[in-house]
């Protein structure tokens, strides 16, 4: 679930930081650019676990900080696919459940991976496991708040960097246009998409929530 990742960058040490050890200044930097951030491709960093290398510092024309290349490990989070994980329903929508870490909530369990026959309650905005028994049918909700086993099948990594404006934005107003039709066409809110996605299943025996399989 945690890996090691080893990286490199240059760190920014304002001069008012210089009276301290470099190793302290340097760690505070690095976990205040990167802790409770997603790396693309990485994961989400957590915390810096420790300072490989530190090599000479510069300081540059018109700027009093240090500049210090660092070769550093920073502790990431990066479950590897197929692994077993155990979190709590935060909710459940159209779109299947949607489950919590604790720490990372941008998990999801699309409909087609829950456990078969299942089914969304509307009226109780919970997905429900039509279960076959000898006796018939028995519906086990995947309440919110319960705990569940999923397994780790795909990741989604969203580049959010900033872009720059759009064609629309950058088109030069049209000669003769009037103020009010610039303004009756506002520009749509687009939906915040979170940069890093973990796509779980529950769609085998032993997984979804622990209360199944306890009793």
């Amino acid at each position: 679930m945690f890996v090691l990742v080893e990286m490199v960058d240059t760190v920014r040490i304002p001069p008012w930081n210089f009276q301290r050890q470099l190793n302290e200044a340097v760690t505070e930097e690095l976990n205040k650019k990167l802790a409770n951030k997603v790396v693309y491709n990485v994961g989400l960093c957590i915390c810096l676990y420790d300072i490989i290398k530190l090599e000479d510092s510069y300081i540059f024309p018109g700027d009093g900080a240090s500049h210090t290349k660092v070769h550093f490990r920073y502790v990431v989070f990066h479950p590897f696919l197929d692994e077993i994980l155990v979190g709590k329903i935060k909710y459940c929508s159209q779109e299947g459940v949607h489950v919590s870490l604790g720490f990372f909530d941008d998990i999801i369990i699309p409909p087609e991976s829950l456990q078969q026959p299942a089914k969304f309650d509307e009226a109780e905005q919970v997905w429900v496991w039509e279960y076959e028994t000898d006796e018939g049918a028995h519906d086990l909700y995947m309440d919110q708040g319960e705990e569940i086993r999923f397994r780790v099948a795909d990741e989604v990594f969203l580049d959010t960097s900033p872009t720059g404006p759009s064609k629309a934005a950058e088109a030069p107003a049209v000669p003769g246009a009037g103020a009010g039709a610039a303004a009756a066409a506002p520009e749509p809110e687009q939906k915040k998409e979170p940069p890093y996605t973990l796509i779980g299943s529950v769609s085998e025996p032993g997984l979804g929530l622990l209360s199944w399989w306890n009793n």
